[in-house]
């Protein structure tokens, strides 16, 4: 079983994970894309990458927008699992923390 993370914690991780927000014991951000299949391609690249992991997020997919939830079930909440997965993600879609964007 993982470790559930404080509230400091993930406040802390939050600074670096622009545009992610937590909702309760979830961590949630929504891509938008131009085209429905270049969201398609995006979630195709994390499902690689959320395999490499063995840890995968719950996918959303609205047309042109694709949203993504992050837990660990078995802590019952957010685990560093989850921020790993989420700093994957935002590398997938082009953010570099030491740029800032």
């Amino acid at each position: 079983m993982r470790n559930k993370l404080s509230d400091l914690e993930i406040r802390r991780a939050l600074t670096r994970l622009p545009g992610w927000a937590r909702k309760g014991d979830v961590l949630q951000k929504t891509y938008s894309f131009a085209r429905f299949a270049d969201g398609i391609r995006f979630v195709q690249q994390i499902a690689e990458l959320a395999d490499t992991m063995n840890h995968h997020p719950d996918i959303d997919i609205r047309y042109t927008n694709v949203g993504f939830s992050l837990s660990t079930h078995d802590a019952g909440g957010i685990t560093q699992r989850d921020l790993d997965l989420a700093q994957g993600i935002e590398k997938a879609a082009g953010f570099d923390e030491k740029r800032g964007a």
